[in-house]
């Protein structure tokens, strides 16, 4: 027990490490970006100087880098997430209605990705070699099509051949959300589960010919026991943690699905958001993307010791 609490201590240390650095990185790249975004909030091609020195001292524009970075911190850390310099209002206002949205759509390919993408590779490892070559041969090709090739397939066949979907708006309500966002979540899983399923195939098929397993299969124990109590209990672990990368990238993926299919979530606020330089906001979806993507990835790394204690010691054995 002592073993895995110094394993989640120490995970927990590189997560707050990992996102402060980030953090740095995002508001430095943000901030150092060319352009002034004080003339951009006055507008007009010759701004009034007063005007421009007003905005510079309310958003603390000509201070140090230094300065403001632990300013943004502070104030994001206790939950003030700045205003915005496009609508004027506070930052939280915006991304509220917007969040909502966005977690359900992350939500519901991840479940496509783990439930077709973990299937489909688990039936390949158990099924005949006919149908193991034809998923193989199927995962393949959609590990190679982009999001937005995924994107305009859809939309042309929902929109003009099979209009059984939605392809625009996010809808009312939580059925007609869902099917409104069956189109955008079904184009960020293809890629991923063709991904996860392949992972989950080859970690499968090396755990069916390890040793405990054949061991397993000379004392008789039934391949049905043999491939729930060894080979997927084994393959757990790195089938999980792919799976769950692959979800913590969902976040970044957003802004594409979002922006074709009108979907008002924060992917398509960030678009709109760095189009019109309106930096805070840009700050902290970037900001929240990270922190989504780290804890996911400790939810994962806790959810692995739990199911396997040895991985906390270091050893598989």
């Amino acid at each position: 027990m002592r073993t895995v609490l110094s394993s989640l201590s120490r995970r927990l240390i590189v997560v707050l490490a990992t996102v402060f650095i980030a953090s740095f990185v995002i508001f430095a790249s943000v901030a150092l970006a060319p352009g002034d975004p004080a003339a951009a909030m006055v507008g007009g091609t010759t701004p009034n100087p007063d005007a421009l020195a007003a905005i510079r001292f309310q958003f603390r524009l000509d201070d140090p880098l230094l300065a403001r970075y632990w300013h943004w911190l502070t104030s994001t850390a206790h939950g003030d997430l700045g205003t915005s310099f496009v609508y004027r209002s506070d930052i939280w206002g915006l991304l509220a209605p917007r969040l909502e949205t966005t977690l359900l759509l992350v939500a519901y390919s991840a479940l496509l990705i783990i439930v077709i993408g973990v299937g489909s590779g688990v039936v390949a490892s158990l099924s005949s070699r006919a149908v193991d070559k034809t998923i193989n041969v199927v995962t393949s090709v959609l590990m190679g099509v982009p999001t937005f090739v995924v994107v305009i397939v859809l939309i042309f066949i929902f929109s003009r051949v099979l209009p059984w979907f939605p392809v625009y708006g996010t809808g009312e309500g939580l059925v007609d959300k869902l099917w409104h966002l069956t189109l955008p979540a079904v184009a960020m899983a293809v890629a991923y589960l063709a991904f996860v399923s392949r992972i989950t195939r080859a970690s499968m098929r090396s755990q069916m010919f390890s040793e405990h397993v054949e061991t397993a299969r000379s004392r008789g124990i039934p391949q049905r026991l043999i491939v729930f109590r060894h080979v997927l209990r084994n393959a757990s672990s790195e089938i999980l943690s792919v799976s769950g990368i692959t979800v913590a990238g969902l976040f970044a993926g957003t802004a594409v699905a979002e922006r074709a299919f009108g979907i008002n979530g924060i992917g398509s606020l960030l678009v709109d958001a760095a189009n019109r330089r309106d930096l805070p906001v840009v700050q902290i979806i970037c900001l929240f993307m990270v922190v989504a993507f780290v804890a996911v990835n400790m939810i994962v790394d806790v959810t692995n010791v739990a199911i396997d204690p040895r991985i906390a010691r270091g050893s598989r054995s």
